[in-house]
């Protein structure tokens, strides 16, 4: 038997008749007279040869097995009507299709998740894409023409392309897990820190090549990922500076120990919002950097104040 195929109209009456309970109670919620409700479902069931409601017996229509097997793909069908429907009037009004944003990887991730959660709310219609990138690789993903805005760490390329705009900073922290020769020792002297491997969180780019940043020892590991240097310190492969908000439990529980290096006893690592000049600032990049400029990223970090640095992160 062939199916005929009904109207976004017919499919939010029946809806309405479901939500309501009644067609009195639809035919109210949609502004329509009764008749036209009953016209509408009647056209319906005939458009898809099966009958929805059971109307027998009950001063309430109710769903029957053939209504509740098409009820969800209905739902999903007026929620695609009205996701095209908003996505047209955001376009029209100038609004975003898509966004992408490149965020450093020591940006805090509790903060990142609010402002996000408010982003969903805020434009549930533009769709987004998160890169999460470290030290070079942010500002790269700009000039590289694949993110509308990012969140970068330390100033690491200073483009005439790029405008940028601080919003905070990260402290970071020396840590070594207890067994460590440096965190078993009373005092470092200056100087010890190099005759031990450290974890270099190092950059994938090629902007700031040949550039370190804190990098102490001779003997280095380069690591592209910050969870994965996490990992390892906590296995007592070496030492390295971390995020104090990463390593918080790190340190409270003594799975990791602040070391007190007579070099400095932490970094302050700063946090920009930055974005490209020539790129068209739409309503929802113009929205997340104005929450960027707001967000209190130090507190929300553990931070604090503003500083300079560049390219291997040790």
């Amino acid at each position: 038997m062939d199916v005929g195929q009904p109207s976004i109209d017919q499919i939010r009456i029946f809806l309405a008749v479901v939500d309501e309970g009644t067609f009195n109670g639809a035919a109210r919620r949609l502004g329509r007279a009764i008749s036209v409700v009953s016209y509408g479902i009647a056209n319906l069931e005939a458009q898809l040869g099966v009958v929805l409601f059971d109307r027998e017996g009950s001063r309430k229509p109710q769903l029957t097995d053939a209504g509740r097997a098409v009820l969800a793909s209905a739902r999903a069908v007026a929620d695609d009507v009205d996701a095209l429907m908003a996505r047209v009037r955001g376009h029209n009004q100038g609004l975003e299709a898509e966004l992408t944003l490149a965020v450093d990887v020591m940006f805090p991730t509790e903060a990142l998740a609010h402002l996000l959660q408010e982003f969903l709310v805020a434009f549930p219609t533009v769709d987004l894409r998160l890169h999460v990138e470290a030290l070079g690789a942010v500002p790269g993903q700009l000039l590289d023409g694949q993110a509308d805005l990012a969140i970068t760490g330390a100033v690491l390329v200073d483009d005439p392309a790029l405008d940028r705009i601080a919003i905070g900073a990260v402290e970071l922290v020396p840590v070594a897990a207890p067994g460590h020769a440096l965190a078993r020792m009373s005092a470092v002297a200056p100087g010890t820190g190099r005759q031990y491997l450290q974890l270099v969180l190092t950059d994938r780019s090629a902007l700031t090549q040949g550039r370190d940043f804190s990098v102490l020892a001779a003997r280095t590991w380069r690591l592209g990922d910050l969870g994965a240097k996490h990992a390892l310190l906590r296995q007592g492969i070496g030492w390295g500076n971390m995020p104090r908000h990463v390593v918080a439990d790190d340190l409270a529980s003594g799975r990791l120990v602040h070391l007190a290096m007579p070099e400095g006893d932490s970094i302050t690592y700063p946090i920009h919002a930055q974005w490209r000049r020539d790129s068209p600032a739409g309503p929802a990049r113009s929205w997340l950097l104005e929450r960027l400029l707001a967000l209190d990223c130090a507190r929300q970090a553990g931070a604090i104040h503003d500083g300079l640095m560049t390219h291997n992160l040790g």
